[in-house]
């Protein structure tokens, strides 16, 4: 016997409110718009809101030209999140967009509060993340296609062609929040201790102190 048109009705809501719960990566809104307030001092998850706003707080035109990838990686993040568009705050989402030199690589990293899907705009990559049961899953990737890097996961992106790369990024959170992991691990401050990173890669001190020097800040 078919369900009541109510019930199915029910049934759908409370579905569609429970993908929202499981899907969105910051809370929901609750006003028309909450413009970031980037210089105010008050503490909350997130920003506080401008108490005016104009267009200009919902516009960036970042990420129309490439970022210059003439770096030791070979590659440049060009963000464009709640930092760049203060109208971004509350709700929900954020780009980026990366260009790789030829060889180029984005290093492995997390964003620990949200799902990354890339779109290749041009160029071709090799992709990749790896789950908590240490299974890399990889592709490579080209013009027009997509891939998605799941919340958390450690991932990477590689240029192993002999031409430029680049790719729009989009993010379920205002402010996804990146960690490299090689800077989080040799290059915090104050430093991880030696003794931790020896032991953690079977190595000597000289060998962490290396890698240290390599990835400090530059001065």
């Amino acid at each position: 016997m078919a369900a009541p048109p109510i019930l199915t009705l029910s049934l759908l809501l409370l579905a569609f409110a429970s993908f929202r719960t499981i899907s969105s990566a910051d809370p929901d809104m609750l006003q028309d718009v909450c413009v970031a307030d980037l210089n105010s001092t008050v503490k909350v998850n997130g920003f506080p809101c401008k108490a005016s706003i104009n267009a200009t707080d919902f516009f960036f035109n970042g990420l129309a030209k490439p970022g210059l990838t003439n770096n030791s990686q070979g590659s440049r993040v060009t963000p464009a999140n709640v930092q760049q568009i203060p109208g971004l705050n509350t709700l929900g989402v954020s780009l980026a967009r990366i260009d790789y030199a030829p060889g180029g690589l984005n290093p492995p990293h997390t964003h620990p509060r949200a799902t990354e899907i890339v779109f290749v705009v041009y160029g071709e990559l090799d992709v990749g993340f790896i789950t908590t049961a240490n299974i890399l899953v990889s592709k490579s990737i080209k013009e027009g296609e997509i891939y998605t890097f799941p919340r958390g996961l450690v991932h990477f992106q590689k240029n192993n062609g002999d031409k430029p790369a680049a790719v729009i990024a989009a993010f379920n959170s205002q402010l996804p929040g990146t960690q490299a992991i090689a800077a989080t691990l040799f290059a915090a401050t104050p430093p991880v201790p030696d003794n931790v990173l020896t032991k953690t890669f079977q190595v000597g001190t000289k060998e962490i102190q290396k890698i240290k020097s390599r990835l400090a800040p530059k001065t």
